[in-house]
C-alpha cells in the first residue's frame, strides 16, 4: 500500500520532533564541491550547478561573519588502495587519484587564505582526518554542513558531526545529489534524527545576527 507524504509526517510525529539550538560558535564546512561534480564529462557529474552557487553565497557570508571556512576534498593514490572498500564500491572515485583535474575546486569557489582543506579518503570528512580536533582547537560548536552528494558525503558528515558533538545544520540549498529522490530522503531523515536542515535564507539570516552581534 502506497503511504504519501502526510503519512510520513505523521508517522514521524511524536518520535522526532526535536530540535537544535544553533550554537555560538559555528564553523562552515563545505563538503567536497569540486569539478568532479560539476563537469558534465566527469562520471561522477550531478547536475548540481544551483547547489553550487548557493554554496558561493554561503562562504560568502561566512568571511563577512569571520567564522572558519573549511573545506574538503577527496584525494587517492594511483590505484586506490588507500581508499579501501569505499573505492572498490564505487569505481568512479578513480576520478579523484592524485594528479587529476577533476578533484581540483571550482574558479568560483577556492580555498582563500589559511582557510583549511581537509583532503579525505571516505565518505564523513570526520573519519580519518583532524577535522574534529581542527573544530575543538577552533572552539568551534556548531557546523554548518553544504557540498555534495546529500546522500553521500553530506550525510556521513552530519551524522559524524552529531556523533563528535558539535551540532550539524545542513543547509538544503547549497546541498545537491545527483537525483531529487535520495537529496530529498536524505534531507528528511537528516531532519528527524540527527541534524537541523535549513534554507539558505535562514543560514543567510544566522550569519547576518552574529555579525550584528559580534561587530565582524
Amino acid at each position: 500500500m502506497a503511504h504519501g507524504e502526510d503519512d510520513l509526517t505523521a508517522n514521524y510525529s511524536g518520535a522526532f520532533d526535536g530540535r537544535l539550538p544553533f550554537g555560538e560558535r559555528p564553523a562552515l564546512v563545505i563538503i567536497d564541491l569540486v569539478e568532479a561534480y560539476l563537469q558534465p564529462g566527469s562520471p561522477l557529474y550531478a547536475g548540481i550547478e544551483d547547489a553550487l552557487a548557493s554554496a558561493v553565497r554561503l562562504a560568502q557570508a561566512a568571511r563577512a561573519a569571520g567564522i572558519p571556512l573549511i573545506f574538503t576534498n577527496v584525494e587517492y593514490t594511483a590505484g586506490g588502495a588507500d581508499g579501501g572498500v569505499f573505492f572498490r564500491k564505487v569505481p568512479a572515485l578513480k576520478v579523484f587519484e592524485k594528479g587529476s583535474p577533476l578533484g581540483a575546486f571550482p574558479a568560483v569557489l577556492c580555498p582563500q587564505g589559511d582557510e583549511l582543506v581537509i583532503t579525505k579518503r571516505y565518505a564523513s570528512a570526520f573519519f580519518a582526518t583532524h577535522l574534529a580536533a581542527t573544530l575543538a582547537a577552533l572552539q568551534v560548536d556548531t557546523v554548518l554542513i553544504c557540498g555534495t552528494s546529500t546522500s553521500g558525503c553530506v550525510r556521513a558528515t552530519a551524522l559524524d558531526a552529531c556523533q563528535n558533538g558539535f551540532l550539524p545544520f545542513v543547509v538544503r540549498d547549497a546541498c545537491g545529489d545527483r537525483h531529487p529522490a535520495p537529496h530529498e530522503a536524505n534531507l528528511f531523515d537528516l531532519q528527524a534524527k540527527y541534524a537541523e536542515v535549513i534554507s539558505e535564507v535562514e543560514a543567510l539570516e544566522l550569519l547576518r545576527k552574529r555579525i550584528n552581534l559580534t561587530g565582524a
